[in-house]
């Protein structure tokens, strides 16, 4: 299990199979939580990357949700954008943007392609690296993603920075079964605007991803919803 938790609330699954949210419907409880502000942790296939990642909406990400991932999760910080809304922000994926050798062509054992683009801080932080940074630059990218129109990018935000963004597919599910589209469809299906947090859960005892059971358990102890892959593939795909 990880080993550092930040504080939370206890709410734990009952025993009678429903959800903490206490339906028996995981998705719908997934998107409560997601509206509310809540993160939710999705494990995306075992036959993919096999990890779990923990998922807030942008607009929710309070200096102690980035606390959260840094401790609980340990991943990368990454916000994942609709790719309409990428494109309207002219954000490319990183490997066609970069001319060095490294970024040529490479195999993924999971998928065919990654959906990086650019790292970016806002203008306003400093270091853009601390909780404060980069919960500042996630609620920002959340606020241009639900008024694109009104947002100028370039103004807004400098490249590089600490905060990762990655573009998602254009048909989302139907076209790559990754957490970036997973999360962005989750999003959207909240009527949320496309913007997403998500940070993959690894094991400080085994040095890997952690495992669906630990998740689960983290999930069951902390009062989140938990999803596998294929419920958010079967609903929304």
């Amino acid at each position: 299990m990880t080993g550092h938790h930040a504080g939370t609330r206890s709410n734990a699954s009952a025993d009678d199979g429903t959800s903490p949210a206490g339906t028996t419907d995981p998705v719908e409880d997934a998107l409560d939580s997601l509206r509310a502000g809540e993160p939710i942790l999705v494990h995306d296939a075992a036959d993919r990357e096999g990890e779990t990642d923990i998922i807030y909406h942008a607009d929710s990400v309070t200096p102690e949700a980035v606390a959260r991932l840094r401790n609980d999760a340990g991943g990368l910080v990454c916000v994942a954008l609709g790719h309409e809304l990428a494109e309207t922000f002219d954000l490319p994926f990183y490997t066609d943007e970069v001319d060095h050798p490294a970024s040529g062509d490479h195999e993924l054992g999971y998928d065919e392609r990654s959906s990086f683009s650019l790292t970016v801080n806002h203008r306003d932080t400093y270091t853009g690296i601390t909780d404060n940074d980069r919960s500042l630059t996630i609620r920002a990218l959340g606020e241009a993603a639900s008024a694109p129109e009104e947002t100028d990018f370039a103004a807004e935000f400098r490249v590089p920075g600490h905060v990762h963004l990655l573009k998602a597919a254009p048909d989302l599910v139907d076209q790559r079964e990754g957490h970036t589209e997973l999360g962005v469809a989750l999003a959207e299906a909240a009527d949320l605007s496309p913007a997403v947090v998500v940070c993959e859960m690894l094991d400080d005892e085994t040095g890997e991803a952690l495992t669906p059971v630990d998740a689960r358990a983290y999930a069951d102890r902390h009062g989140f919803s938990y999803l596998e892959g294929s419920e958010v593939l079967e609903r929304l795909g």
